[in-house]
């Protein structure tokens, strides 16, 4: 490499020139200080780059070769500073996001569409991966920022929360209808034989409720009382009352628990910070299960739940639309999962680019 680069740059401009006297007007430098600057690059060269005459100068052969690479690398750097410019003027930039799909779809996409709108010339990189995952991305530097569930992070790697969350079982009342019918069995007692018709074969506002217990203690179960067969009328809903069958000989009862550790429990794959969390609860709670299906989507987690295949561990607010219309309902708990936070994820050492800190500021972090 030649080591007075400026040189290559005397060395194009006489060459366009076809004249030293012009080079010096267009560089404002001396005719000279031209002749220097030329004789040092052929001297580091070891080859005549012009031919001299009264009329002014002509590549060499070998100057010619060298005119061809020289103007390619100023073409280059010329296009290098228009399109810096563009960037600092019309907001052009790349950003590489990491972020689970469920992540990515529930809070991601909020944040995407109107700053895309806003700012139409950043290109954006999504890499779906879990929240593990995205952290050794962002680890080795091989995204900028990235969506996550809170968790222990790495040094250097800041956390800023956007979100709290809170974790549920959910399943179908159709689901839970058939789970009561197969612990207690339709020959002893059914809920549709006893219930107000607006209820009539769904336990789920029993349980909702609290006539029905969320725990499986003896001592607190709560159930709900039955026609008076003596009236014909209904005796009222009260946790004090009890199920009785036709022969008056069975109490039926049924708890929050009772449908965990007997149904078939769906939740995300293991190593998830979300399975970790729910699993976590569920030790402290004592509660053991003994059908786990696991599945690595949330959103198929809440559509499985749907369609009857069993109770599923969500985030409440990503089941939201299916919640409201009744497709599936929350099971009650009388110790809540505790709540977290879903948040981003950035180096705190690295220095951002533009767009990138234009991003951070759009959701305020």
């Amino acid at each position: 490499m030649i080591s007075n680069l400026n040189n290559y740059v005397i060395f194009h401009t006489v060459a366009k020139a076809g004249n030293i006297s012009k080079a010096a007007n267009q560089l404002y430098i001396s005719q000279p200080a031209i002749s220097k600057a030329i004789s040092k690059l052929e001297e580091e060269l070891g080859t005549a780059l012009f031919n001299r005459s009264s009329r002014g100068v002509t590549l060499t052969e070998e100057g010619q070769v060298l005119y061809e690479y020289v103007e390619r690398a100023f073409d280059s750097l010329n296009m290098g500073e228009e399109n810096l410019k563009n960037y600092k003027e019309l907001g052009i930039g790349h950003i590489r996001i990491g972020v689970s799909t469920s992540l990515c779809k529930h809070i991601l996409l909020d944040y995407l569409k109107d700053f895309i709108r806003e700012n139409p010339n950043i290109k954006f990189s999504i890499d779906c991966h879990s929240t593990v995952n995205t952290i050794k991305l962002l680890r080795n530097e091989d995204i900028d920022i990235g969506l996550i569930c809170n968790t222990e992070l790495p040094k250097g790697i800041v956390y800023s929360p956007v979100k709290e969350i809170h974790d549920v079982f959910v399943a179908s009342p159709e689901y839970l209808d058939n789970f009561y019918e197969r612990t207690n069995g339709r020959d002893q007692y059914s809920f549709a034989d006893e219930l107000p018709g607006n209820i009539k074969g769904n336990i789920i506002p029993l349980l909702n409720s609290g006539l029905v217990s969320a725990t499986h203690d003896d001592a607190t179960d709560q159930v709900v009382g039955k026609k008076s067969r003596d009236t014909g009328h209904s005796s009222g809903v009260s946790a004090s009352t009890t199920i009785h069958n036709s022969s008056n000989s069975c109490m039926s009862n049924i708890s929050t628990v009772n449908i965990l550790e007997g149904s078939n429990l769906m939740v995300l794959e293991e190593a998830n910070v979300t399975r970790t969390h729910v699993d976590e609860y569920l030790r402290s709670q004592g509660i053991s299960c003994s059908q786990v299906l696991e599945i690595n989507n949330m959103d198929l987690l809440i559509d499985f739940a749907a369609i009857g295949m069993g109770v599923a561990s969500v985030v409440r607010e990503f089941a939201q639309e299916q919640l409201s219309s009744g497709v599936i309902t929350e099971l009650p708990l009388n110790t809540p999962i505790p709540s977290r936070t879903v948040g981003f994820a950035y180096s705190g050492v690295k220095n951002q680019g533009t767009a990138m800190r234009k991003f951070m500021e759009w959701v305020g972090v």
